[in-house]
């Protein structure tokens, strides 16, 4: 039956940014359709809450304090899912930042933070697990979080754009170098969603209205609105599809 596709049970993987936002949304969405799952963050507090409001659907869910923007401690995020879950079947590569100033004010040290949490660390989070699900004869899914701004480019933040840009390119070579294993690699790319990453901007009544007026279904998203795509890439249903991006975005792309 189609809808066993599907079905998530037995599967266990770790996703990035998982305690609030976009993160939580589709860790909620992975529990719901049998997965296990490790969230990762930093914040140790939120991930233990989101751990608590998300094991009432299945689980288990085990909440990992880590600061992804040190790439040292993705050895010990690939080990804390493997020894808490037992295996790796899947990884939700989420954990994002921003910084936003005019292209002519924007610093170096912006510039370098956004890239090595946005680029830098899901690419080398992504080695660690492919590894792993190599080493074990392990076929497997990766999903990365890109988003629309890497192919429209947006206002005042520029190394969020290049670093989303790189995210829907880096997928494929990833694709391409993998699947002989059986490791399906694709993204995501949400549109305008309302979480705490945008709050600045839903915030500001004009910068807001003119987002709105350009979507055709004229609201932002909501971060649940994910977890049909992310259950869709990580299941079987999406067995012939690696190297793409699935585009979420209530329309906006294609205006």
């Amino acid at each position: 039956m189609i809808l066993d596709e599907f079905s998530l049970k037995g599967r266990s993987g770790i996703i990035t940014g998982g305690g609030t936002g976009l993160g939580k949304g589709m860790a909620k969405a992975l529990v719901q359709a049998g997965a296990a799952v490790l969230i990762v963050g930093r914040r140790k507090e939120i991930l233990e809450k989101t751990a608590r409001e998300l094991g009432q659907f299945g689980g288990p869910v085990v909440p990992f304090s880590a600061d992804l923007s040190k790439i040292e401690v993705i050895p010990k995020v690939v080990e804390k899912a493997t020894q808490e879950l037992g295996k790796i079947d899947f990884l939700i590569n989420n954990a994002g930042t921003t910084r936003r100033a005019p292209c002519e004010q924007y610093s170096e040290p912006d510039w370098d933070v956004v890239i090595q949490v946005n680029l830098k660390g899901p690419f080398f989070l992504a080695q660690g697990v492919a590894r792993t699900m190599i080493a074990n004869k392990s076929p497997g899914s990766i999903v990365n979080v890109s988003s629309v701004i890497g192919f429209i480019g947006g206002k005042n933040a520029p190394a969020y754009a290049a670093s989303k840009a790189g995210i829907n390119q880096v997928t494929k070579p990833m694709a391409n170098s993998w699947a002989r294993y059986g490791i399906r690699v694709n993204a995501i790319a949400p549109g305008w969603f309302a979480t705490d990453l945008t709050e600045v901007v839903q915030k500001d009544k004009e910068r807001n209205q003119e987002i709105i007026s350009r979507i055709p279904l004229a609201r932002w998203g909501n971060p649940a609105e994910l977890g049909g795509a992310v259950v869709f890439l990580v299941s079987d249903a999406s067995s012939y599809i690696t190297g793409s991006t699935i585009v979420v975005d209530g329309g906006l792309l294609g205006l």
